[in-house]
């Protein structure tokens, strides 16, 4: 079990059989599947947590009265947090609605920072970057280092585009392909024109 206290390597994975599983969450195909054993990083890192309008069975389980509006966003909400930095669904044992969980806990996986090389340096992000320290992603093939270039190569190229630092490892993943030949990559502009024409895709 991972505990609060731990903070030795953990292994993660190798890294592109790790991409194929995170793809497939970010499509929404599946759930992320990660190994969190008892750690609660996400939970306790003053994490707004987006609901969209679809999801009947977590909305039943979350008292109405801890959601908000998400702004520009008609018929979606927030979860927010406490005073501590909590979610309020996070009880002593965990997640107390875990089964029910909203879509974004289930395609949430902080590996995405490690994947990119990326860290979170916001004080009240500290349990995740703690967390994200400690994966250990292997790269015992040509194609898994590969793949760590070309995600890496897009989160440098993403910088200036998106502040976020969780968003941008996300969009760096999903962009990876225009990254793949080094003597091919976009420059800004067209980095920035394939971002808008992504984002802006139904």
């Amino acid at each position: 079990m991972i505990g609060v206290g731990d903070d030795g390597p953990l292994p993660a994975g190798d890294f592109t059989t790790w991409l194929v599983g995170i793809d497939a969450a970010l499509r929404r195909e599946a759930d992320a599947d990660v190994p969190c054993g008892s750690c609660t990083a996400c939970c306790r890192s003053s994490q707004f947590v987006h609901v969209e309008p679809d999801e009947v069975d977590a909305l039943a389980h979350i008292p109405p009265d801890l959601l908000f509006p998400a702004p520009g966003r008609p018929g979606h909400q927030v979860l927010g947090y406490d005073e501590r930095g909590h979610c309020p669904m996070l009880g002593d044992d965990g997640c107390t609605i875990y089964a029910h969980r909203p879509r974004t806990c289930r395609t949430y996986d902080c590996r995405v920072l490690a994947a990119a090389g990326l860290s979170l340096d916001e004080p009240d992000k500290a349990p995740i970057a703690r967390q994200v320290a400690r994966w250990q992603l292997a790269f015992p093939t040509d194609d898994d280092r590969h793949d760590r270039d070309a995600v890496r190569a897009a989160a440098e190229a993403l910088a200036d585009e998106i502040p976020n630092v969780t968003q941008r490892a996300v969009a760096a993943i999903a962009m990876r392909d225009l990254f793949a030949d080094p003597a091919t990559r976009p420059d800004r502009a067209a980095v920035r024109l394939e971002l808008r024409r992504r984002t802006s895709d139904p």
